[in-house]
């Protein structure tokens, strides 16, 4: 039987330590790409994945339910990420692990895909994860959420505290930016989900 993520919280909140495991097994790839895309290092969007999940779970006892759980989780980690990125008073960079793509921690097995293909895929990844470290913290983070987690403009605002149509304006800005770097970059622009 598949619990929600309702159940395995009603049931963390008993007591049921494996439930809260459960939810990390669950949740834990995509808080790792999340702080991954905003940190851009490693080890450290180790750390702001471990540090989500480690307040979640102290938190966890005041949790209302008002929201989902993966939003008030994604919340955590997105706040874990602005401090990261307040304290190293920087922009963040992308350092991409040895012999590892940072878009495949998150991604579903995709079908073979001749060298060409490859080879094209991860220079339009690197020309996109270039042109993301040139945006602001909060189109790149509407950018990611909504492109990357496929969460929708109202998720969006709710987790970032702002107006929908705050959102929808840094999103289209940010995807304004990044499509002219693209074509700067000889590359083709970027196909928008709709």
């Amino acid at each position: 039987m598949t619990w929600t993520d309702e159940d395995l919280v009603a049931r963390s909140r008993g007591g049921d330590v494996d439930s809260f495991n459960q939810l990390i097994l669950r949740w834990e790839r995509p808080i790792y790409a999340l702080a991954y895309r905003v940190i851009g290092r490693e080890e450290d969007a180790r750390d702001v994945c471990q540090e989500t999940f480690l307040r979640a779970f102290r938190a966890l006892p005041g949790f209302k339910g008002q929201a989902k759980f993966s939003s008030w989780l994604y919340r955590i980690a997105l706040n874990l990420c602005r401090d990261w990125v307040r304290r190293q008073r920087r922009t963040p960079v992308v350092e991409t692990p040895e012999g590892v793509n940072p878009l495949d921690f998150a991604a579903e097995h995709e079908p073979a895909e001749s060298i060409e293909e490859l080879v094209s895929r991860r220079e339009l990844s690197a020309a996109v994860e270039e042109a993301m470290a040139l945006l602001p913290e909060e189109q790149r983070t509407a950018i990611i959420l909504k492109e990357y987690h496929e969460m929708t403009f109202q998720e969006i605002a709710e987790l970032q505290g702002c107006p929908l149509s705050t959102v929808k304006t840094r999103l289209y800005q940010g995807l304004t930016v990044l499509r002219r770097h693209l074509e700067r970059q000889g590359m083709a622009p970027v196909a928008r989900k709709t």
